[in-house]
């Protein structure tokens, strides 16, 4: 039904129907993150938000975290490769590393929160069971022949060094193996007796010394695709299947023919599979589809990239490029694909009530500069705590900026107290508050009659830009 009256984002409206498409308006300052972070909590399912860009996802998934509280989800985001299509470089191994992380723990993300960019979701990426046949384990006790093991690593991608120092690599001493898999935060070190592996323990890559002791290792693929002999024999069929001409023309093809992996080669990803799949395939089929701000326009603006530089590189016989729709999911197609899912689409501005509309209880947050310049710096926050009938939460940046905004409080006569997070704040009973959470946006809600007051509305946002940096 179509909503006149102003819905609170503590209790979100959300859709109960595949069919369903709800959207939300009135979302001003953090309020957007607020009502993703409730969303979460009430939905019986994982959430796959949308954002037209990598800031805006960065944006809500620390927004999310904070307005969590006492309850946290998982919050997974699954970053873009950071190049340009068609790049003639390779992302960074610890990108690489992120990716094939968050692919492996998807299959059992049955509740939390999923943010990818737009653009990041439009890539064909490798089907579900790539990497449930490509991990390899390893535990103390098993048997271990290095040269056996030597040629695993390599035909998974891992690259041999002489001192490991990042993902994808691993080096060979005598009886010890380092190495460092994707998707992990500490390289191993495997300890051998006789042929059979003693110890594994974590180090650190800087120091090279011990960190803890484990009993398994996970090792995921070093790469989003195969490095097989099979592989590479369906790649240079599918390349001669894709491109006319001669292939040993093409320095693309005699490399991988060759075992080696040029830079740029994940824009061949799909020759590596018989079939690609998209990121929602890895979903379940009650997640709900989170739109921010109408992705749609960055989408086709992403899709109109392809095709420019598709079309300023495709000559290029040492790489010829593969069709746009080869590569890369059409903005129509991949949109279709989302009538199968309870979708909510969120927007800043007002919306005009409609079925299935709803606008929220909240109001633009005020920008309250502090301007040391001024004989009273404070007049406009102390102007605004006094008229404002409700409770006020500050919000500093780190645990030091709260103590610093707090002296500065205090010779202003305004003494808040201070909160472990958002849901402590709720169930206090002190008008004013302040807390640690890094948040670039405050946040009214009018009928809850509560304001925050982010950092950045008081001292601007070279705060957060410095933080960034």
């Amino acid at each position: 039904m179509a909503s006149s009256e102003l819905s609170n984002p503590l209790t979100p409206q959300l859709p109960s129907r595949t069919t369903d498409l709800f959207q939300a308006g009135q979302l001003y300052g953090s309020s957007q993150g607020l009502l993703l972070a409730k969303a979460a909590q009430q939905h019986s399912g994982p959430i796959l938000v949308l954002t037209d860009d990598t800031a805006t996802a960065h944006r809500l998934e620390l927004e999310a975290k904070f307005y969590l509280g006492d309850n946290p989800l998982p919050i997974m985001h699954f970053p873009d490769w950071e190049t340009l299509p068609y790049d003639t470089f390779s992302p960074h191994q610890d990108i690489i590393s992120e990716r094939l992380e968050a692919l492996n723990k998807l299959p059992d993300f049955k509740r939390g929160i999923l943010l990818v960019p737009i653009a990041t979701l439009m890539h064909r990426i490798a089907p579900r069971d790539f990497l449930a046949g490509n991990t390899l384990m390893v535990s103390t006790g098993d048997q271990f022949d290095i040269e056996n093991w030597r040629l695993k690593l390599e035909k998974a991608g891992y690259r041999y060094v002489s001192q490991v120092m990042e993902h994808g690599e691993f080096a060979v001493r005598g009886a010890i193996i380092d190495l460092f898999p994707m998707g992990s935060k500490h390289p191993y070190r495997i300890d051998l007796f006789d042929d059979e592996i003693d110890t594994l323990r974590t180090f650190d890559p800087e120091t090279q010394r011990s960190i803890d002791t484990i009993t398994t290792i996970q090792l995921l693929p070093a790469r989003e695709f195969p490095v097989t002999e099979d592989s590479i024999q369906l790649f240079r069929q599918q390349f001669r299947r894709h491109f006319e001409g001669d292939p040993q023309c093409s320095f693309i093809y005699r490399e991988v023919t060759a075992g080696n992996m040029p830079g740029g080669i994940e824009y061949y990803l799909p020759l590596f599979f018989e079939k690609t799949e998209s990121l929602i395939d890895y979903l379940p089929a009650d997640t709900l589809l989170f739109n921010v701000n109408e992705p749609h326009h960055a989408a086709a603006s992403f899709w109109q990239e392809i095709n420019q530089r598709h079309q300023q590189h495709h000559v290029d016989k040492e790489r010829p490029l593969l069709a746009p729709s080869d590569m890369f999911f059409p903005v129509e197609e991949l949109f279709a694909r989302f009538k199968n899912y309870q979708r909510l689409t969120i927007q800043t501005f007002e919306l005009e009530p409609k079925q299935g509309t709803y606008n929220y209880n909240t109001a633009i947050p005020p920008q309250l500069t502090l301007n040391a310049r001024h004989d009273h710096p404070c007049d406009a926050l102390i102007q605004f705590i006094n008229n404002f009938d409700g409770r006020i939460l500050f919000a500093a940046e780190t645990a030091g900026r709260r103590e610093t905004l707090l002296s500065l409080l205090h010779e202003n006569a305004v003494q808040p107290q201070k909160y472990k997070n958002w849901d402590d704040f709720l169930q206090g009973d002190s008008p004013l508050g302040i807390t640690v959470a890094p948040l670039e946006h405050g946040l009214i809600l009018l009928h809850n009659k509560i304001a925050l007051i982010a950092e950045p509305q008081l001292f601007g946002q070279q705060v957060m830009q410095r933080r960034r940096r």
